[in-house]
């Protein structure tokens, strides 16, 4: 396998990629190496990990990060109303009356009563294919989450002290994506191979467009492309991602538009841009300048 195939089997699920980020995958692949993808926010990082998941069959196991994160909600946790729910049980049929301390405690803390979080689901898993990790906007989590992501995306392993360790058999596929609302730490980045997810170039744009809204007229598919390019370059506060651009242009395809005017534009502009100053950007530029531009030849 090469790097042009993973860009063919990407795109057989519905996924674009370029030449770079189809090498950056399988370099992951074949190294057995975290991929940290960075990039503007609607850029298609967490997509990446979907597409993944529908190509090689792999459960797509998805941590999204937060501020305050912790092993509890990453990792693993126990069923303490079950457990409680035992414990009544034993008392009840006498059977914890028969029993040492010690003997009833290391019942409580079966492995029945564990709860696998994302991680320990990823590590843990036992099916044939790997799954696929999904470690969503890891730049939301603390200094102290990053630092215990550190072990496990070193060893594929994880140490729940009451049972004991779960090793990978075959290491998952792993995705880190962040938005760069903060730098993540260099360990974590030495940990992985790293790709900056840059927004696609018209062509690539158009035919993406052309993919997943498979009934739009082709002039228009060209020309919301080239419209929200131009969009872009205003310097938004949230420039339009690809998600954007689909929304975009289905809404325009729904309202049977053939091609960009200023009305069109005008009545959609909410599907495109959602804050009211970068509207107003777009609007004191003029309309007139959108259309020009999309409609460019």
């Amino acid at each position: 396998m090469f790097a042009d195939d993973v860009r063919n089997a990407l795109s057989s699920v519905g996924y674009l990629a370029d030449d770079g980020l189809s090498t950056a995958v399988f370099l992951s692949m074949e190294l057995h190496r975290p991929l940290m993808l960075e990039g503007d926010a609607g850029v298609g990082k967490t997509e990446l990990a979907k597409a993944l998941a529908r190509w090689t069959g792999g459960e797509l196991i998805r941590l999204q990060c937060y501020e305050g994160i912790d092993a509890a909600q990453a990792v693993y946790d126990w069923d303490y109303a079950r457990q409680l729910l035992h414990l009544r049980a034993a008392e009840a049929t006498g059977e914890s009356s028969r029993q040492t301390s010690e003997a009833l405690e290391a019942e409580l803390y079966d492995e029945r009563f564990l709860i696998r979080r994302p991680l320990l689901q990823a590590i843990a898993t036992t099916s044939g294919v790997p799954p696929v990790l999904l470690i969503d906007e890891i730049d939301r989590a603390d200094d102290e989450f990053e630092a215990y992501l550190l072990e496990i995306l070193s060893d594929y392993q994880i140490t729940v002290p009451e049972i004991g360790t779960f090793r990978a058999e075959q290491p998952p596929l792993v995705i880190l994506t962040s938005n760069r609302t903060r730098d993540v730490h260099d360990a974590l980045k030495r940990r992985c191979l790293y790709h900056w997810v840059e927004h696609p170039e018209v062509d690539r744009e158009v035919e993406i467009v052309r993919l997943r809204v498979p009934d739009i007229a082709p002039s228009l598919a060209t020309e919301v492309a080239q419209a929200v390019e131009f969009i872009r370059s205003l310097d938004l506060y949230k420039p339009p991602g690809i998600a954007e651009t689909i929304d975009w242009a289905t809404a325009l395809q729904r309202l049977g538009a053939i091609n960009l005017t200023t009305e069109s534009i005008s009545s959609t502009l909410g599907t495109v841009v959602k804050y009211r100053e970068d509207a107003e950007r777009i609007n004191s530029t003029g309309l007139d300048q959108v259309v020009e531009h999309a409609s460019r030849t």
